[in-house]
């Protein structure tokens, strides 16, 4: 057919979503953007977490971390000064009524163009895995854009 130009549409938005065991220590996963597609970014809308077992029984306390640094962040201390740390996450158990209360922060500004680090913790130290579940969105970029948006993320990683 003359004149018809073929368009890919890239899907505006996503869900990476795992659980991540929660021994003592620190546990981390890779969320990894390296297939992503030149000239997009992507941003963080929706962070969540939830314990992995024992739903509806055990009372969960965790937290979680987003970083686009070269190493994780302690999701019970994370410290808004560092310009890696995209998002944190906290459930907080209520002793009384058996259900938790789920707060998150996300730097929605952010624009994503490398993997990035999740880091979760279990407040009780047990092993008790940690669901998490993200929302991204992509965003389209000029050249310029996108090459601003890799050089930060790339200082950022390599500090």
């Amino acid at each position: 057919m003359e004149g018809y130009e073929r368009t890919i549409q890239m899907k505006k938005e996503f869900v990476m979503r795992g659980q991540t065991a929660s021994t003592a220590g620190l546990n981390t996963e890779v969320l990894n953007f390296s297939g992503y597609k030149p000239g997009y970014a992507y941003r963080l809308v929706e962070f969540q977490i939830m314990q992995g077992s024992g739903v509806g029984g055990a009372n969960f306390e965790g937290s979680a971390a987003i970083v686009a640094g070269k190493t994780a962040a302690d999701p019970q201390a994370p410290n808004f000064n560092d310009e890696g740390l995209i998002a944190t996450c906290k459930q907080a158990a209520n002793t009384q009524l058996y259900y938790g209360i789920s707060e998150s922060i996300i730097n929605d500004t952010f624009l994503i163009t490398q993997n990035l680090i999740l880091s979760v913790h279990d407040a009780a130290g047990s092993a008790l895995p940690v669901n998490w579940q993200c929302r991204f969105v992509a965003e389209k970029m000029s050249d310029s854009e996108e090459a601003v948006a890799n050089y930060k993320q790339f200082t950022i990683s390599d500090e």
